[in-house]
């Protein structure tokens, strides 16, 4: 059965829970991924002290805090946040399971642990991560049963299937009612960013990609359905994302709301894939008669690989720390139109904006400087 969608009510003031502390530390948990990247380095260049937690620790630099903890464990984090208060806690991680079950009941005990290991930290506001499955599904189940019209909205009611963004929400409006602290939730659809080792990377993938096919002499070819090469779609940059998350974090019209967060234009695939081609100097093909998955194309990638590494004197040899074959296959190959509306956090005061071609080609050319492509 779903979980309940309602909205838990806003919290009363609490002493220490005011919108005029001055007091701000960030605990960015997930700090190593691609939104947590880029929080620290936006909270760092706004004066913020950071928290910068992850299971492995992230390089120590001025305003930053490397805290190294197992979110799975109330324990490991209790000990490694001790003497630490938090005025502000941004939660991106997550931990695929095998099964949406294992994914509810793993996703759903870190936010709770979390918070539970903050207990006797002065919390005024919890933003938490999500995305655009709100609305579409888990991946077992993806756009099974009564999915929303686009474009999305934040209002839409939480489809009839289990999903563990819906048991994250709940942990997060339980702790938020017992505790008096203030929430948000953004939810992104597919977030490109800087970061090496994440799960769901499609800015890296395709960077990696279109290196293999330019080192075999082959086109950059569309690897989605026929849905996604002409049905309009959209991204979130995680710069965006970021910015979104901490202004809902101190600002107090936003407080206690759910909101879409991409990047403001939409696009066809059919319009951007020539112009990545172009970019890496590359021809490419767009979709034919059937979907051509990169897990398929790419399935002896990693010899090719370590050619190019030899041969341009790149610095990552693991070819499955800057390529996610299967995440970039699954939002490719949706058979089903998906961009989201922004109109809630505009009336809110939220005008931020990315170009998403120009979000792309930035990245390539920082992975490209960074010696992770070549």
């Amino acid at each position: 059965m779903p979980i309940s969608a309602q909205f838990p009510p806003a919290p009363d003031s609490l002493p220490g829970n005011t919108a005029g502390s001055t007091q701000r530390t960030a605990l960015v948990a997930g700090a190593s991924g691609i939104a947590g990247s880029a929080l620290v380095d936006l909270l760092t260049a706004q004066g913020w002290s950071v928290l910068a937690l992850s299971r492995t620790p992230v390089a120590a630099r001025p305003g930053v805090i490397p805290v190294s903890a197992d979110l799975r464990s109330v324990e490991s984090l209790r000990t490694a946040l001790a003497g630490h208060a938090p005025s502000h806690v941004f939660f991106t991680a997550w931990l695929r399971q095998d099964t949406e079950t294992e994914n509810i009941a793993v996703n759903s005990a870190m936010v709770r642990d979390l918070l539970t290991a903050l207990a006797d930290a002065p919390v005024e506001h919890v933003a938490l991560m999500t995305g655009l499955k709100q609305y579409l599904g888990p991946f077992e189940a993806y756009g099974q049963g009564e999915v929303p019209d686009t474009p999305f909205h934040e209002d839409e009611p939480r489809l009839s299937v289990d999903n563990f963004y819906y048991a994250q929400e709940d942990e997060l409006w339980a702790a938020a009612r017992a505790r008096g602290f203030t929430w948000s939730v953004h939810r992104a659809h597919t977030v490109i960013g800087h970061a090496v080792g994440n799960a769901m990377n499609m800015g890296s993938t395709l960077a990696v990609y279109a290196a293999i096919c330019a080192e075999l002499g082959r086109p950059f070819v569309f690897p989605g359905s026929e849905t996604q090469w002409n049905g309009v779609t959209d991204m979130t940059e995680a710069g965006l994302l970021a910015d979104q998350m901490v202004w809902a974090a101190t600002t107090p019209a936003a407080a206690d709301t759910a909101f879409n967060i991409v990047n403001g234009d939409t696009f066809r695939w059919r319009w951007l894939w020539p112009r990545l081609a172009a970019h890496f100097g590359l021809e490419w093909e767009g979709f034919v008669d059937a979907p051509r998955p990169l897990e398929l194309q790419m399935v002896d990638a990693q010899p090719v690989w370590d050619r190019i590494m030899a041969k341009h004197d790149l610095v990552e040899a693991d070819l499955t720390r800057l390529a996610s074959w299967w995440h970039t296959d699954a939002d490719l190959g949706r058979t089903m139109e998906v961009f989201a509306d922004m109109g809630r956090s505009r009336a809110a005061g939220f005008t931020g904006y990315r170009d998403t071609e120009q979000a792309f080609l930035a990245l390539f050319d920082r992975y490209r400087a960074e010696r992770l492509i070549p």
